[in-house]
């Protein structure tokens, strides 16, 4: 199912939804008269709605599984894992942003298949221990596929930035099909989402062009942030050889 086709006009800026009718319209592509335009503005937004919505779908699905294990878990083990969960979903300027950025073709088979973070979880545990706990949990999932693993805890990238990344597939059946959808989750302690979230904010501000003053405090603290997460480990181990 296409959604190709040029620009039939500069996007719109204003409220989210102006957005979203912009960028409809370039995935419209130019007018050919303007009912012709119009049907295909409205078959473009009924196939991306239809199209992300399976998305959404996959997300309320995951984090009902998140929320099952949590809660047995703690039942088990008085104690949770788990700190708190947040999910998003990409919007359609964003998601259109990164298909022409990464140069994925606009077909939505395409963009299944090479865009994987459309939605998404992150996880915030407390100690490391217990990201690669709740990853194996959730991975044992016979409904799941893992697709693609990725271990910035163990390798953190050069910019200390931390996290256990986890692209998971599951199916999502609809009224008419099954469809495997691709969700992102991120799974990583509070003091990693603490920095990520900083550092987001930086970079927000200043793009590419963070001062060299700010991108080694940044280093700086990832390193501190990282010493906290091993000093909380073995606090932990000591309170349980107490017990």
């Amino acid at each position: 199912m296409s959604v190709s086709g040029s620009a039939a006009g500069e996007t719109e800026t204003g409220t989210e939804e102006d957005l979203d009718i912009g960028v409809l319209r370039q995935l419209a592509g130019a007018p050919h008269g303007p009912v012709e335009f119009r049907r295909r503005l409205r078959e473009t937004q009924q196939q991306m709605s239809s199209f992300l919505m399976e998305y959404k779908f996959a997300l309320d699905e995951v984090e009902t599984k998140i929320s099952i294990l949590r809660e047995e878990f703690e039942l088990a083990h008085e104690y949770s894992p788990i700190e708190h969960v947040k999910s998003r979903l990409k919007t359609l300027e964003s998601l259109v942003a990164k298909v022409d950025r990464v140069g994925c073709p606009r077909d939505l088979g395409a963009i299944r298949e090479q865009i994987r973070d459309i939605a998404g979880i992150r996880v915030s545990c407390v100690f490391v221990e217990d990201t690669y706990r709740f990853a194996r949990m959730l991975t044992q999932q016979q409904d799941l596929t893992v697709l693609e693993t990725k271990d910035y805890i163990a390798n953190p990238k050069p910019n200390g930035y931390r996290s256990l990344h986890l692209i998971i597939e599951l199916p999502v059946f609809l009224s008419d099909r099954t469809v495997h959808v691709p969700v992102e989750v991120q799974i990583r302690t509070i003091a990693m989402d603490f920095w990520a979230s900083v550092e987001h904010q930086i970079y927000y501000k200043y793009g590419t062009h963070v001062p060299e003053h700010l991108h080694d405090k940044l280093t700086e603290v990832a390193s501190t942030a990282a010493d906290l997460d091993a000093q909380m480990g073995l606090l932990r181990e000591e309170i349980r050889s107490l017990g």
